[in-house]
């Protein structure tokens, strides 16, 4: 892992609202030893919106996540933003 370059990446996840759903999301990145910076969830009656960010993530990691969260029980949409110069909000 020592070659791969580290960019900044938010996934953006619209999904079936369930009690579930947070922790399903999390464990595409647990399982790579990944940490998010930032998580932010908000229901919007039915669904649920969710917002990963991490600051520096191996680049060829980022198809990866995004693959597994488009896999999640209930995910009808991931939408990803990837860069090195990436600004993430605080």
């Amino acid at each position: 892992m020592c070659s791969s370059s580290l960019v900044s990446v938010r996934f953006r996840v619209l999904a079936d609202s369930s009690p579930g759903l947070l922790p399903r999301l999390l464990q595409p990145l647990a399982k790579r030893d990944l940490t998010a910076d930032s998580m932010t969830a908000q229901r919007q009656g039915e669904t649920m919106a969710v917002e990963l960010v991490l600051e520096a993530m191996p680049q060829e990691m980022v198809h990866l996540v995004a693959g597994n969260l488009g896999q999640v029980i209930g995910v009808m949409e991931v939408l990803t933003e990837a860069g090195a110069g990436l600004r993430l909000a605080a």
